[in-house]
């Protein structure tokens, strides 16, 4: 008989977003005609661009004649869409990256739960809290957590993320081996400022941790005091691995693309003490376990980098931030506190009171039929939050915050 793996039965009850779904769905059965405004998962709602349509059109048409047709692809990802990705992320920065140190793949999220099957299961984690689920149940499921006592995974380091420190965590005082920082911040919408991330990078390099850099709402930054890439940072090759997406940068939830960066300086340790380079040992389990990103879609990711693409996906871009901005000033009028809502398009939001997030939750699905997502679900710091997302149509945005402006807190 087969054994299952056991660390899977660790995790903590369903998805965060599937238990959302299933209150909604519930709610709407009991409700059928209920006017329901989704402001809880963060999908965007906005059409892919017609620079990136047009790409795609041709791609499909490619496929369908003999003499341009293509099979399998390379697993690392097309040489003109990496190639896109060196000269239009990373040149513009100043920053220096190889062809052969991007990985193309078919999201972040992927990445960043595949990329911990390349570490051993003793290595000790760091994550804030509130934390991006994937970050934690991925190294659950590889049976580097522990057991969980009473929502805390007892080999699990977490760093406290709040209005109290300023959304910038402490640096861990217990020894890790891998931290995770995610800057723009999903689900709180804050940035860590320029000096506080080199001070990251130096810390790393000093205890010898490898940082998994999520950046994935880079696109969205506007404050001037930080960094769109982790690179930019003196040092942060030697210790960083970036993910990046073209999901909410150019609406490819639904299409599916993304990259990581694995420098070919970062390394780590075999059991016997030799430094191990971590891009070939990548590259091996995406061309063992990848079948790369479909050249249709690569076409279409190609042709964000160019000009009517920067021009139209930017656009996107700004009609999200606006969004951010209309609910963030709309909860603040009517004297609630709220975060982020600047450089990502997630608003943070302190519940009234001594209100817990799923309480808060129920109160905006039940009286005014509104979406959101309960910050307790992306861990314990994340209790007295709740999460609203941008990527909403005008029209439901405004109508969204004038039905909470009739709540009485």
């Amino acid at each position: 008989m087969a054994n299952v793996n056991e660390n899977y039965l660790k995790l903590q009850g369903s998805y965060l977003f599937a238990n959302i779904a299933k209150k909604v769905n519930e709610y709407q059965a009991a409700h059928p005609d209920a006017d329901i405004i989704r402001l809880g998962i963060g999908d965007v709602t906005l059409p892919l661009v017609p620079a990136i349509v047009d790409a795609m059109t041709k791609a499909v048409q490619e496929m369908g004649k003999a003499e341009t047709f293509r099979g399998y692809g390379p697993e690392q990802g097309y040489d003109f869409l990496r190639q896109a990705i060196v000269n239009g992320d990373y040149k513009p920065l100043g920053v220096d990256i190889a062809i052969d140190e991007v990985f193309v793949s078919d999201g972040a999220k992927s990445d960043v739960g595949n990329i911990q099957e390349l570490f051993s299961e003793d290595n000790v984690i760091a994550i804030t809290d509130p934390v991006y689920p994937v970050y934690l149940d991925s190294n659950v499921m590889g049976g580097r957590t522990g057991e969980s006592v009473d929502g805390i995974f007892q080999k699990v380091v977490y760093l406290p993320t709040s209005a109290e420190n300023n959304f910038s965590p402490e640096f861990p005082s217990e020894h890790v081996d891998i931290v995770y920082l995610c800057s723009p911040n999903n689900p709180t919408g804050t940035v860590l400022s320029r000096a506080r991330l080199a001070e990251w990078i130096q810390w790393c390099k000093e205890k010898d941790v490898i940082l998994m850099f999520d950046s994935a709402y880079e696109a969205f930054i506007s404050t001037e005091d930080t960094v769109k890439s982790i690179y930019e940072i003196e040092g942060a090759r030697e210790v960083a691995i970036e993910f990046r997406s073209f999901s909410k940068t150019a609406g490819f939830t639904g299409t599916r693309c993304a990259y990581a960066v694995v420098p070919k300086e970062v390394t780590a340790k075999t059991k016997s003490g030799e430094r191990q380079p971590l891009n070939p040992m990548w590259n091996r389990r995406q061309c063992t376990k990848f079948n790369g990103v479909p050249y249709i879609v690569q076409r279409g990711a190609e042709a964000v980098y160019s000009k009517e693409g920067r021009e139209q996906t930017q656009a996107n871009i700004a009609y999200y931030k606006e969004n951010a901005r209309i609910i963030k000033e709309g909860l603040e009028s009517i004297g609630l506190t709220v975060y982020g809502g600047v450089d990502a398009p997630y608003i943070w939001l302190k519940t009234p009171g001594n209100m817990t997030s799923w309480e808060l939750f129920d109160i905006l699905l039940e009286q005014v039929q509104i979406v959101s997502t309960p910050g307790s679900g992306f861990g314990p710091h994340g209790e007295g939050y709740l999460r609203l997302t941008a990527f909403g149509s005008r029209e439901n945005t405004i109508r969204a915050i004038e039905r909470i402006k009739t709540l009485q807190f």
